[in-house]
């Protein structure tokens, strides 16, 4: 009995060793991490059918108008800086650095146009927009663009715990230490382009623009066949063949001469020929749709409906992807949650304003909303005149207080103390 209980005891000490040991040995494994370089995107996109390339989607003038109109406009857009404070007011933060590096000198070769402009390309045509944010203590000193092609990873396989490192040129980074603005990502390492999730609609379209450009090179090169009532010599076919090669090579002669009983047949035109313009109609279309965009913006049509749509559709998503971005990676821990970076859009919904104010004045004159609650929503500072309206257009009420106030004589009083006709105090 006695050896028993010191084999279960022996058995208990081995086994808290061995879990000690597999404790101890679970973050090495963690840190067993997988390659993905450039390279191996690469091998995977050629072994895929109709996979295209960023050059050839940039050759279809619907999808290029679409990509150069959208980083245009947010390369445009200016990014600010706001900080909340103990009691909720609001206030613009215009002196900090890194406002500066964002939307003048970002310290690097790109100014912020430029630096936003080619992010935003990155995002919607790679992997992710990525810039090295260089760091000098708790200091950004400047904010480096990096192409998402020189970017690679070493990441985990772990599903749960994910952690990854930045390849650069051989150089490991810290994902702390750049700047990630990623589309459509499930891992925060990168995104997906729309070209990948969209291959074949955008191949679509391109092989049609290669067809037209086919038909344009060959002079409208008419598929047939010749009929011969007597069998031809390969020397005759032979010369046929050149005649009508060069008929079709923008040469100066055009005229192809059938003797011998020849008859020139033409093929029926496929669907495709014959719709043509339909097609390319409906291809810009669709192309449109995959980013949002509306189809007037495009072909140059575009209401003031269509120029807001674009900033709420197309715009919106990838803005609110850059201000979360620039919270995580920008701020300090001590100042998230207070301050916070927001991008400017008033310049491209001008024609807007006077509808939005129009709603603001009907919403304060019938007490939905309050100076201050409408300053919010325009990210202005708050007058830190919290009053509810009542209704009565030179009374107001401080239901804090319990103080009403009347701006054209400037008397204050409480409850009890002010009547409704012209502010006198009462007797009570």
């Amino acid at each position: 009995m006695g050896i028993m209980a010191l084999w279960y005891r022996s058995a208990d000490r081995i086994g808290e060793k061995m879990r000690f040991f597999k404790m101890r040995a679970e973050p090495e494994l963690a840190q067993e991490k997988q390659s993905q370089s450039s390279e191996d995107a690469l091998l995977v996109a050629s072994l895929a059918d109709d996979i295209m390339t960023r050059e050839q989607a940039m050759n279809v003038p619907a999808f290029a108008a679409c990509v150069n109109k959208i980083t245009e406009a947010i390369s445009t857009i200016p990014f600010k800086l706001y900080r909340t404070d103990a009691d909720g007011r609001l206030e613009e933060i215009k002196d900090d650095r890194r406002v500066q590096l964002l939307n003048e000198d970002t310290g690097d070769t790109l100014d912020g146009v430029q630096f936003k402009r080619a992010i935003a390309r990155d995002y919607l045509l790679g992997k992710g927009g990525y810039a090295y944010v260089n760091r000098y203590g708790s200091e950004i000193k400047s904010i480096h663009y990096v192409q998402e092609s020189e970017i690679s990873f070493v990441y985990d396989v772990d599903p749960i715990f994910k952690d990854y490192d930045i390849l650069v040129r051989g150089s490991s980074y810290k994902p702390f230490e750049f700047l990630k603005i990623l589309r459509n990502t499930q891992d925060g390492m990168c995104g997906r382009s729309i070209i990948s999730e969209n291959s074949e609609v955008i191949s679509v379209t391109y092989n049609s623009l290669k067809y037209e450009k086919n038909l344009v090179k060959t002079g409208g090169n008419k598929k047939g066949f010749i009929k011969a009532a007597n069998k031809l010599r390969q020397e005759a076919i032979d010369a046929l063949k050149e005649a009508w090669r060069r008929l079709y090579q923008n040469n100066t002669e055009n005229v192809v001469v059938l003797n011998n009983g020849l008859e020139f047949q033409e093929a029926s035109n496929t669907s495709v020929e014959m719709q043509l313009n339909e097609n390319k109609r409906t291809n810009a279309e669709e192309i449109c749709k995959l980013f949002g965009m509306p189809t007037a913006m495009v072909n140059g049509s575009a209401t003031e409906q269509d120029r807001a749509d674009f900033v709420q559709f197309a715009l919106n998503p990838i803005l609110k992807e850059f201000e979360c971005a620039l919270n995580r990676d920008l701020l300090l821990e001590k100042e998230k949650g207070t301050y916070f970076f927001a991008a400017d859009t008033s310049e491209l919904t001008k024609g807007d304003i006077e509808k939005r104010y129009k709603a603001y004045e009907t919403a304060s004159r019938n007490g939905f909303l309050q100076i201050d609650e409408i300053r919010r929503k325009e990210n202005y500072p708050p007058l830190g005149l919290d009053f509810v309206r009542l209704g009565l257009q030179d009374v107001l009420f401080d239901p804090e207080t319990r103080q009403f106030y009347t701006p054209n004589t400037n008397e204050t009083g409480g409850i009890g103390k002010m009547n409704l006709k012209g502010g006198e105090e009462s007797e009570d």
